[in-house]
C-alpha cells in the first residue's frame, strides 16, 4: 500500500510540475461534465414541470373549447339545412353532456374576460373568471382562506367574488382580506375567499389557468347577469349574405362559455366519453364544428415525449463532449510518455517495477479527470442557475446527476489513461536512459 501512495504522490508532483498542460488536459472533462449536469438538470426541470401541469390540469379531465373558424362536419347523422346555424358553446351543453353520459364525475363552465381592477386608488390588468365551485376540484386549486360560493350566491348571480393569493397580498397586505369589496370593470364584488396563486408554463395556460395575471373568480351565473352574456343573439345576428351570394358566417364571439371542464371517474373512460361528446355536440350544433375537444392527459404525454427526445438528442451531445475529453487526456498522455522516457528509465533503474509505472501514469490522469469534474459539477450548476434565470427554464440538480458525472469523469481518467499507462511501463529502462 505503502507503494502505491508514493507512486500517486509522484503523480501529484508531476502534475503541478506541468501545471498549464494539466489545466488544458481537463477542459474536455470541465466542459463534459459541466455539458452533462446542465442537460441533467434541464431533463429533470422538464419532467417536474410535466407533473406539476398533469396535477395542474387533472388527469381525467376533458376540456371543450371554442373555436373562431368553422369547417362543417360531413357525415350521414349531420343536418342539413339551407344555412346552417350553431348557438356556440352554451350552458344547454353543457347539461345535455351531463345528462347523457354516467362516468361523468364533475363538470364546470368557464367564461374568461379581460378586465381592470381598482382598489384605494390602484388600478391593473385582470383575469375575470366565471365558474362553477367543482373549478377549482377540477383544476386542484386550494382555498387560502374563506369559503366557496354558496349555492343562493349561485343561483342568484350574487356579486362575489375569489381572489388570487398575488391580488390578496398586493392590495390587501394591511387589512382584513374576507369581506372587503374590490371594484372589477363598473362593478363592485365583495371577497368571500382567497385562492393560491397559480404558476403554470404556456401550455397549461392554453387548457384553462392563468399565467402572469391577477386572477378572480366569480359565480358563472354572476358572469352571465352582472358582466356580460354573449349568447343573447337570435338569427338576425348572423352577417348577411353580401352582394355575390355567398353564405353567411357567425360572429367571431358568439360563444356564451369559453370552455367546459369535464372530469370522468376513471382515466380508460377519457377516450370513449370523448367520441360521446363530439357526437351530442355535432348534433347540437347543427353539424358546424365551431368548437375543439382536448384531453390534457394525452397532449402532455406528447409534449413529454417531445421533451423526452430533445434530452436524449442533449444527453448524447453531453457525452460526445466528455468522449472527446477523454480523448483528450489520453493523447495528451501519451505525448507525455514520450516527453520522460528519460525520467521512466531512471525510475525503472532506480527499483521501480512496470506496476509501479503503470499506477503513476493512470492515477495521473485520474487526478487530472476528478479535479475536472469537481469543477465541471460546479460549473454545471451555474449555467444551470443561469439557464433558469435568463432562460425562464426550469432545472433541477439532484444527487443522482452529480454522483452520475462524477462517476464518469473518474471513469474517462482511468480507462483513458490505461493506454498510456502501458506504454510507459513498456519502456525498456536501457534505451529509456540512453534517450534525449
Amino acid at each position: 500500500m505503502e507503494r502505491y501512495l508514493n507512486d500517486i504522490a509522484i503523480a501529484f508532483e508531476a502534475i503541478l510540475a506541468n501545471k498549464i498542460k494539466s489545466i488544458l488536459t481537463a477542459l474536455g472533462i470541465i466542459f463534459g461534465v459541466a455539458a452533462v449536469i446542465s442537460m441533467l438538470a434541464i431533463g429533470n426541470g422538464a419532467q417536474q414541470e410535466i407533473l406539476e401541469q398533469m396535477k395542474m390540469v387533472g388527469v381525467n379531465n376533458i376540456i371543450i373549447q371554442p373555436v373562431i373558424e368553422t369547417q362543417e362536419v360531413e357525415a350521414e347523422e349531420t343536418l342539413q339545412p339551407s344555412n346552417k346555424y350553431s348557438p356556440g358553446l352554451t350552458m344547454s351543453d353543457m347539461e345535455a353532456i351531463r345528462e347523457v353520459i354516467p362516468v361523468i364525475r364533475t363538470l364546470s363552465p368557464q367564461i374568461t374576460k379581460d378586465t381592470y381592477v381598482v382598489q384605494t386608488g390602484i388600478r391593473r390588468s385582470a383575469k375575470l373568471h366565471g365558474i362553477a365551485p367543482a373549478f377549482f376540484d377540477l383544476f386542484n386549486i386550494q382555498m387560502l382562506s374563506g369559503s366557496m360560493f354558496t349555492e343562493y350566491q349561485q343561483l342568484h348571480g350574487l356579486p362575489v367574488c375569489i381572489i388570487s393569493e398575488d391580488l390578496a397580498i398586493r392590495f390587501f397586505s394591511s387589512i382584513q382580506v374576507i369581506g372587503n369589496s374590490i371594484k372589477c370593470g363598473n362593478v363592485w364584488f365583495k371577497i368571500v375567499g382567497v385562492a393560491e396563486k397559480r404558476s403554470v408554463g404556456e401550455s397549461t395556460g392554453k387548457l384553462g389557468l392563468s399565467t402572469g395575471q391577477d386572477v378572480i373568480y366569480i359565480p358563472v351565473q354572476t358572469m352571465l347577469l352582472r358582466v356580460e352574456n354573449r349568447a343573447l343573439i337570435t338569427a338576425l345576428d348572423l352577417k348577411s349574405d353580401d352582394e355575390e351570394g355567398n353564405k353567411s358566417s357567425l360572429k367571431p364571439n358568439y360563444h356564451q362559455l369559453d370552455k367546459i371542464v369535464v372530469q370522468v371517474d376513471e382515466t380508460e373512460h377519457l377516450q370513449q366519453t370523448t367520441k360521446i361528446i363530439s357526437r351530442i355536440l355535432v348534433r347540437r350544433h347543427q353539424g358546424v364544428i365551431d368548437y375543439e375537444i382536448i384531453v390534457p392527459e394525452l397532449l402532455l404525454k406528447q409534449q413529454q415525449r417531445t421533451k423526452d427526445i430533445f434530452n436524449i438528442v442533449l444527453g448524447a451531445i453531453a457525452g460526445i463532449s466528455l468522449l472527446v475529453g477523454g480523448i483528450g487526456i489520453m493523447n495528451i498522455m501519451l505525448a507525455s510518455v514520450l516527453e520522460r522516457i528519460k525520467e521512466i528509465g531512471t525510475r525503472m533503474a532506480l527499483g521501480a517495477t512496470r506496476k509501479d509505472i503503470v499506477v503513476q501514469f493512470i492515477a495521473e490522469s485520474t487526478i487530472i479527470s476528478i479535479s475536472g469534474g469537481l469543477i465541471g459539477i460546479l460549473l454545471g450548476f451555474i449555467l444551470s442557475s443561469m439557464v433558469t434565470r435568463f432562460a425562464g427554464i426550469l432545472t433541477i440538480v439532484n444527487p443522482g446527476s452529480v454522483i452520475i458525472a462524477f462517476g464518469i469523469s473518474v471513469s474517462v481518467g482511468v480507462i483513458f489513461g490505461y493506454m498510456p499507462a502501458l506504454r510507459a511501463a513498456q519502456q525498456d529502462p536501457v534505451v529509456s536512459l540512453r534517450s534525449e
